[in-house]
């Protein structure tokens, strides 16, 4: 057994150990705990469906063509194929519908071609920055995301640029 076998089972055995060790009735705590992040969930689900609606709508609308459409002369210069565009102006939004795109990818040009590898790097360079926003910001309980959003908007912008870049300098 390998030490990345072991690292989640260290961890909880460790934080068992100390809530013995600090006499904290450890099963009451988790229940409670699990109770929280009940509660929690409850309070973010209206994101969330509205969140998930909103993607719906805009892959069916047929927005997500026109801005890959826009995109294209963005993409040209930073030398992005056409064909991740799609998957990197749905990524920030939808990690469900990046990853539907993500495998169509893959199955169209293979993991190994320059277009499968870019889509790689950025799928796994990435988040999905407007529900991580939703989720996180709800559960808080914060309405105004203040910088949060335009400094998500340029990470992403900069996956992108560097998914080419390192995939031009490595393969």
């Amino acid at each position: 057994m390998t030490l990345d076998n072991m690292i989640i089972p260290v961890v909880m055995c460790s934080i068992i150990l100390y809530g013995i060790s600090q006499k904290v009735d450890i099963f009451t705590v988790f229940l409670e705990g699990a109770k929280d992040g009940f509660k929690t969930s409850i309070a973010v689900l209206p994101a969330l469906v509205a969140l998930m609606t909103c993607v719906g709508m805009f892959k069916a609308s047929g927005a997500l063509d026109y801005v890959t459409v826009l995109a294209e002369p963005f993409s040209r210069v930073i030398g992005l194929p056409p064909e991740v565009v799609p998957l990197a102006v749905l990524r920030p939004v939808s990690g469900s519908g990046a990853i539907a795109i993500y495998k169509d990818i893959l199955e169209s040009f293979g993991p190994d071609s320059f277009i499968g590898r870019i889509a790689s790097v950025m799928e796994g360079s990435s988040e999905t920055t407007f529900y991580t926003i939703a989720v996180y910001f709800g559960a808080a309980g914060i309405a105004k995301t203040r910088h949060t959003l335009p400094a998500s908007v340029a990470a992403d912008f900069a996956v992108v640029f560097m998914s080419v870049l390192m995939v031009r300098m490595l393969f």
